[in-house]
């Protein structure tokens, strides 16, 4: 391995987001490299912010909690346009890839997250072709996530090209990282016959910011008038993954129970059909906000009595939603639409924490909130088993001292 400062080991940590940026990817992958200083010189290649923090400048180069930081040069535009993003996917691949192979040397360890789906292909190149043993941390499956959203067939062109490229990428890896067990055993099917290591480090919560609030003080509940209903909160991302459109349907079903509210908090390309829905059925029982941030946490994800998580079907071992971590750190019940036995359904499964349904079935989703509502006693003890679930299972600390292990065996 390379010697370096203090005779540590060399990990290079491959991301578009980390700080100063918040956003999921950047917030979890920052405080991955930061935890894995103790142990390694850690060394960061990323993007310039432009999520959370869009529009701030940060330098090509800094140090920053014991990790050097090194930002690729790349377009900033508006990510929501679908032909900007593919310009920010391409300039931001090329000034990773010269990056990195001048920066990466023999035996170096690279962690690469796959986002955006690019990324991974252009750093193990370089990885190759300096010698050095790179590790992909899958947080989205490619090309199945493009079969979950309509994006694309299982037998087009495209599919069958992402297919052999990933044959590729995941022969010359050292090991591979899934984020949930559903993953791990698509990445089996997907590796069959090329002897690749498969580890599972799902996220974790943010139990040092979230934790469990009472409801009766909560001030955004407050303001919005809402402490006498019964509120189901979705907190998140509204993209092609999410099935919104299941909820706005039964919402609209549940429009003469006065009883029961629905809080949407977020941003996406589902955001305007949203607003359009809900104003072309004149859902009163739907509040729209715009997204929060990260350290509002803890009263946002207080001010509900169950949470909403939602995935479109197909999206078993494609992607897990990290922000479900968090929902257990604040001691919430969940209401979900996945697949079963999906990474999500494991989760709810594992300590009774919740309901998952089938995504797409809006009478079966009305049948079950109403169901809680009706069983709103039991809710308490169910939360206390969410936070439970969140200190044993999906501590920062947990999750550290698996990288640490997974990464030392390369």
């Amino acid at each position: 391995m390379t010697a370096t400062e203090g005779n540590k080991k060399r990990l290079w940590v491959v991301t578009e987001l980390y700080y100063p940026e918040e956003t999921s990817t950047g917030y979890y992958l920052t405080r991955t490299a930061e935890d894995m200083a103790q142990h390694f010189d850690v060394n960061v290649i990323c993007g310039q912010p432009n999520y959370s923090a869009r529009g701030t400048k940060a330098p090509s180069f800094e140090r920053h909690k014991d990790v050097n930081i090194y930002r690729a040069a790349g377009t900033t535009l508006n990510k929501n346009v679908i032909v900007f993003k593919l310009i920010n996917m391409i300039t931001l691949g090329i000034s990773t890839f010269f990056k990195a192979l001048f920066k990466f040397k023999r035996n170096d360890i690279v962690l690469v997250v796959t986002t955006p789906p690019s990324l991974p292909f252009v750093t193990a190149t370089a990885a190759l072709l300096r010698g050095a043993n790179h590790v992909p941390l899958i947080h989205d499956n490619y090309p199945e996530i493009l079969f979950a959203v309509g994006k694309s067939s299982e037998n087009s062109l495209l599919s069958k090209v992402m297919s052999f490229a990933n044959r590729w990428l995941y022969k010359h890896s050292a090991r591979l990282i899934a984020v949930g067990r559903d993953m791990k055993v698509l990445l089996e099917r997907k590796t069959a016959g090329l002897d690749v290591p498969i580890e599972v480090i799902p996220n974790w919560a943010e139990l040092e910011t979230v934790e469990p609030r009472d409801r009766n003080t909560n001030t955004l509940l407050a303001e919005l008038g809402l402490r006498e209903k019964f509120v189901f909160l979705y907190a998140g991302n509204l993209g092609y993954p999410n099935d919104v459109e299941t909820i706005v349907e039964s919402a609209e079903q549940l429009l003469s129970d006065d009883k029961i509210h629905f809080i949407f908090l977020g941003a996406g390309v589902k955001r305007p059909w949203l607003e359009k829905q809900v104003a072309e059925r004149s859902l009163s029982n739907v509040t729209l906000l715009d997204p929060k941030p990260r350290s509002e946490q803890i009263t946002f994800l207080n001010a509900c009595d169950v949470a909403l998580v939602s995935l479109v079907r197909k999206m078993r071992g494609v992607s897990m939603p990290s922000r479900t971590y968090n929902i257990l750190a604040a001691g919430k019940p969940m209401l979900s639409l996945t697949d079963d036995e999906s990474e999500l359904a494991f989760v709810i499964e594992d300590d009774n924490v919740g309901w998952h349904i089938e995504p797409g079935n809006a009478e079966l989703f009305t049948k079950t909130a109403l169901e809680i509502v009706d069983r709103k006693s039991e809710l308490p003890e169910m939360g206390q088993r969410a936070r439970q679930s969140a200190l044993e299972r999906y501590s920062q600390e947990t999750a550290s001292a698996k990288y640490l292990e997974v990464l030392s065996k390369c």
